[in-house]
């Protein structure tokens, strides 16, 4: 059976490439993709077909519809009073270094599910360091950080899928 990502990150790498027909078939499940002009349009999915039995129960006294909640009251907050967010770098800062995805994949910032993190914000990188996996087609390729600095920002989220040159770290070097 297809995963949803996995279908996700396929029509990705098959928009991306030259590829204009795709068809993959996995313990009895078929799927075929094909490209119309530039675009991707999936052609279909089929999934092997397994006799499904529902228990319907008898219909139960209809209840009455809930009552509505009365709206909570409004509290107004001078804006002194409201704590400023700590300011966070910006993305398009020219004194940060980014390291960005060298492909299309899915980010994991640690080697297994258990482990801790290869880095977070405020950690010291060096150039060969690794800072994070992303995973494209079931290869799982280390990400190292390039520059000798310190990790201002995480900027994607474990699991997350990204894109080729997405930024994925921001590092003071």
């Amino acid at each position: 059976m297809f995963k949803i990502h996995e279908v996700r990150e396929l029509i990705k790498l098959i928009d991306q490439s030259t590829i204009k027909e795709f068809e993959l078939e996995v313990d009895g499940a078929k799927m075929s993709i094909k490209k119309n002009g530039g675009a991707v349009v999936e052609t279909g999915i089929a999934l092997p077909v397994e006799p499904v039995v529902q228990a319907v129960a008898a219909p139960a006294a209809v209840a009455a519809p809930a009552p509505v909640a009365a709206p909570a009251p409004v509290v107004q907050v001078a804006a002194a009073e409201v704590a400023a967010p700590a300011a966070k770098p910006a993305i398009d800062d020219p004194s940060l270094h980014k390291i960005v995805s060298p492909m299309v994949g899915t980010f994991y910032s640690s080697p297994e599910p258990s482990a801790p993190v290869y880095v977070k914000p405020g950690d010291r990188v060096t150039a060969n360091k690794v800072v994070c996996i992303v995973e494209a087609m079931k290869l799982f390729n280390e990400i190292e950080a390039e520059v000798n600095g310190e990790i201002v920002e995480v900027l994607v989220q474990n699991g997350q899928l990204v894109e080729y040159g997405q930024p994925l770290f921001l590092v003071r070097v």
